[in-house]
Formats: structure tokens, sequence, C-alpha cells
């Protein structure tokens, strides 16, 4: 794991931090002491800040907190041992479901953005990650760009070329962040009557979306975890077991920070015949699964793309009679071979009756019809820039596998770019983000992703029930959303209602917006978000 850009605080900030956090001086740290509402309160802001979680508090939360009764607090000291009712339970009887009832809100500051995959891949957490679209990449952390350092790459004779290529490429991304907010400011003015604020900040996210391309996978972002016991056992296991060092030492970070929180449910982490065997089995089957996998293919590897795709590899034709049954079952007491024999019978208007009657009238799109959308699920291969991806990658209950990042299959060069005259300087840093990547593999093909610029493809398979499509596509299609995984879930949408069939689905689903990439897509969003601010700033001044 790279080396860790050090924080300064005041004699004063730092004996207020102590009560709330587990140390104040590492990228990993556990948040204790607090309301849970601050917690995520704290989380929420993380995503759109530069700063670090602890200088958020400070700068933001801590005048509003009544502290007082805290002086004596001091979290960086943690706990002795959990209550020997928990060490009786836990670990001596092995009842798992009481490590599901002690939860911690955990920071993972300074990831790269291959790291924050490997963090966000459990179902049964949390996450906010530091976003591209708020952040700029330009602004530099103890004196150096935000990318990671793997000690492994610094101590190769590729150590100096690969700083010397990634200042460069943060020095372009710079210069291009300013291009494109005075392109942006050229050619979307701003309405009469608009907000400043309003329009600043949709012009900023749009220059950042528009270049956010050109960051290497290097780039470090900060992660907020909510999870319980349980949920992180599971990840440490994982993440010690993952070939990339960075994870394994964010794992032994970790595991020292939740130890001081929850240490009775992370007591098998590093046990050897319990931790350390299932560990070894997802190092063992990982080895297994490459060597299967190189003996079946060998060298056979994809070619660079003209494009993104989305095929739907794998659907049910008899998937919307199945759901249909789903959602009948529940409100009869017959067999359900009995009920889906009924529903065969039916003519497709009695079966769209149904499936009106069950949708209701959504106003919005957190309005969502129940469980039985998940009778039926679609798998899609995708073919897109890693920056799409991360933003898919997210969603929990969906099921992802993505294979290894490279520049294999070209890049993406937002139109954007072009109009505004940049793109020599745009395919001058895929050059040599794509040369870089292949110095370091032969020797560090794992940590040869680093080099890999977020506008590269990548391919992955993408399943998930009607339900979690109805999620994913509807949310994924605000006008303010990027436009590359806008472009995705459009296509997905489409293929589930013509490639498949399932036009009742695809109906239900009447969030998903197919109107052409607005021009501005964040400003109706940040006029939302100021009107908003001003009707609670105008609340808090009536009650005082």
């Amino acid at each position: 794991m790279t080396v860790p850009a050090a924080e300064d605080f005041s004699s004063e900030e730092a004996d207020v931090l102590r009560r709330y956090f587990t140390n104040l001086d590492q990228p990993v740290f556990a948040l204790v002491n607090l309301p849970e509402v601050v917690k995520g309160a704290l989380f929420a802001r993380y995503s759109r800040s530069a700063s670090s979680l602890r200088r958020l508090f400070l700068d933001e939360f801590l005048d509003d907190l009544d502290i007082g009764g805290d002086e004596t607090v001091d979290a960086t000291v943690g706990l002795r041992r959990a209550t020997e009712l928990y060490d009786r339970v836990f670990y001596d009887y092995g009842d798992d479901s009481v490590a599901q009832l002690g939860g911690v809100h955990l920071a993972c500051e300074q990831s790269s953005n291959l790291l924050t995959k490997v963090l966000e891949w459990g179902r049964l957490m949390s996450y906010l990650e530091q976003s591209t679209r708020y952040v700029a990449y330009s602004q530099r952390l103890g004196g150096r760009y935000r990318y990671c350092r793997d000690p492994e790459i610094m101590a190769s004779p590729l150590g100096t070329r690969y700083v010397g290529d990634m200042d460069r490429i943060f020095d372009s991304y710079s210069t291009l962040v300013d291009i494109m907010v005075g392109f942006f400011r050229a050619n979307a003015a701003k309405g009469p009557g608009e907000s400043d604020f309003a329009y600043r900040q949709a012009v900023k996210a749009r220059a950042l979306d528009s270049v956010r391309g050109m960051l290497p996978a290097a780039s470090l972002s900060n992660v907020g975890i909510y999870g319980t016991g349980q949920a992180y056992e599971a990840l440490l296991v994982r993440m010690r077991a993952h070939p990339l060092p960075e994870a394994r030492a964010c794992a032994d970070l970790m595991l020292t920070e939740l130890r001081k929180v929850i240490p009775s449910f992370l007591k098998r982490v590093d046990v050897a015949d319990r931790g350390g065997r299932a560990t070894q089995y997802l190092a063992d089957n990982r080895a297994g699964m490459e060597a299967a996998a190189d003996l079946v293919f060998g060298a056979a590897a994809g070619g660079e793309a003209d494009e993104d795709s989305v095929e739907l590899v794998d659907f049910d034709p008899d998937g919307e009679v199945k759901m249909i049954s789903a959602m009948l079952y529940p409100h009869t007491s017959l067999p359900d071979g009995a009920v889906e024999a009924r529903v065969r019978a039916m003519a497709a208007a009695e079966r769209m009756g149904v499936v009106r009657a069950y949708c209701g009238t959504r106003l919005n799109r957190r309005h969502r019809p129940g469980r039985a959308l998940e009778r039926t699920a679609y798998r899609f291969d995708v073919l897109s820039d890693y920056g799409a991806f991360r933003d898919l990658q997210r969603h929990r209950m969906l099921t992802i596998e993505w294979q290894p990042l490279s520049p294999r299959h070209g890049y993406n060069r937002p139109p954007e770019v072009d109009a505004a005259g940049a793109a020599g300087d745009f395919d001058e840093v895929m050059a040599r983000s794509a040369a870089l990547h292949d110095a370091l593999a032969p020797e560090l093909p794992d940590q040869a992703p680093y080099a890999v610029a977020l506008a590269y493809r990548v391919r992955y398979a993408l399943q998930m029930n009607a339900r979690e499509a109805m999620h994913v596509l509807e949310l994924r299609t605000t006008p303010q959303g990027h436009p590359a995984y806008r472009r995705l879930c459009q296509r997905m949408h489409r293929l589930i209602a013509e490639e498949a069939g399932h036009r009742a689905v695809a109906e239900m689903m009447k969030f998903v917006d197919h109107s052409p990439e607005p021009g501005l897509g964040r400003l109706e969003a940040e006029r939302q978000s100021e009107l908003r601010r001003s009707r609670a700033d105008r609340g808090g001044a009536a009650e005082g």
C-alpha cells in the first residue's frame, strides 16, 4: 500500500479528534462516540468533498455538535476486550448471527480505484465513494498528485518512469479541466434568473465528467463503509486472499482499527484454522481457475473495439409467466404449479391487467413493486469504459464479474473533448497510459492496471433480476447521470423489451429516461439542491 500522506492537526484539533476517531495518522480508521445520524451525514458529505473525513468533521460538523460531555473520551486507545457474553456466544459457540448485531462506520482513505472495487464487492455493506464528478484531481495531497505509489513498483527499475508518467498524466488532466470548464461556459450559457451557484456546480460537474477518463486507475479515492461484524469478516478474508498487494495491506489496517471497536466479531479472521483456511481456499481457487482458463483459451484475447457494447446473453423466455405467477401466489391458497398453469392459460390482456395491478400507480422511481419481479433475471455482457463500470459495479444486489483492466479494448474519447479542440491532448494521455501498462505487465501484472486510464474499456458480465434492473436502469438513466452509463442502461432497457420480449417488465420501468443527453445534466439537480438548502435556511431562521 502506498505510504499515506500525513495530515497536520493542531494540538487542540487532535484533542477533539481523539474522542471520535480510532487513530489520527493512518488512512484507515473507525468512527465512534458519535450519533448515527452524524456518522451518516459525514459519509454523505464525504463523497463530494476533497477533504479527508477528519478534516471535514473539524471544518463542517464540529461547531454544530455538543461535545461538552466527551472531554475524557479517547477512542484511539480502543477496547481491551468485548463483553464475556459476546466472546462466549460468538467465538466459542460459533453463533454467526450475533456478528450481525454490531456495526462500524469505517473510513478507507487514499485507496486506488482498483482497491475501491475490492472494498465495494460485498452485498451486505453500505458504501460512499469520493466522486470524480465533484472533486477535481488537480488538487494535490501532501504536495503530490493523488495516485497510488505501490511499493513494489517504486522499488523496481520502472519506479522513476512510473512517477514521471503519472505526473504528466495529472498535469494534462489539470489543464483540460480548465479548458472544459471554459468550453461548457461558452456553449451552455446561464439562463435568465439562473442561480450562479447552481450553474457553476453544473458546469464543473460536466467538465469533470468529460475528462475523468484521463485519470488512471491508480487515482486515489476516499471510501466510507458501514457494515456489520459478519460482513467485515467476510470482506477481510477476501481481501487477504487478493493478488493486489494494496488490498492485502489495507486489510491489515482495517483489522487493526475494527478490533478497537468490535474485537470479538473479528477474532477468527487471522486464526490459522478459521480465517486462515478460508483465505487460503480463496487464493487456491483463484490460482486454479487461472490455470484452467489458460489451459482452455491459451493466449486468446479480445482485441481493440470501436465502441461500447451491451449484449443480452441470457434470459428466461417464460420469465414473464413465472413473474405473474409469483405476483398472484400470495393472494391464493393454491400450489405454485396450479397458479402458473392458470397464468399460462390467460390471454395477454388479462396478464397485463395483473401486472398493472401489481405495479400500481408509481409516482416516482422510489415506488417499486414487490419481490415477484425477482422471479426472472437477465444477464448482459458489457464492454464499456472503466469509469462507467465503476459506477455500475457499486450496485450491491446484482451479480457482476469483470475481466482484468488493460488497454486492449481501446478507449472512449468524449465528443465534447473533440468539440473543445483537445482531442490531441486526450489521446496523448491514452498513449502514455497504455505504454506504461505494457512496461509494467511482464514483471508486475497485478499492479500494471494502475497505469490504465479510466477511458479504457473493460469487459464485464452483469446479471440482475427484474426488480434490481428496475432500480439500476431507472437510477442510472436520469438526466444528471454520466452519459457513459446512461447509454448503457438505456440499451439494457430496450433489450429487455425487444430481445427478451418482456414488454410487461419494461413497461413497469416507467422512469427509465430515454431522452437525449442534456447540455448540463446536473443543472436541474443543482437547482433542486439549492432550493432545499434555501428552505432549510429559512426554516432555521424561523425557529430562531
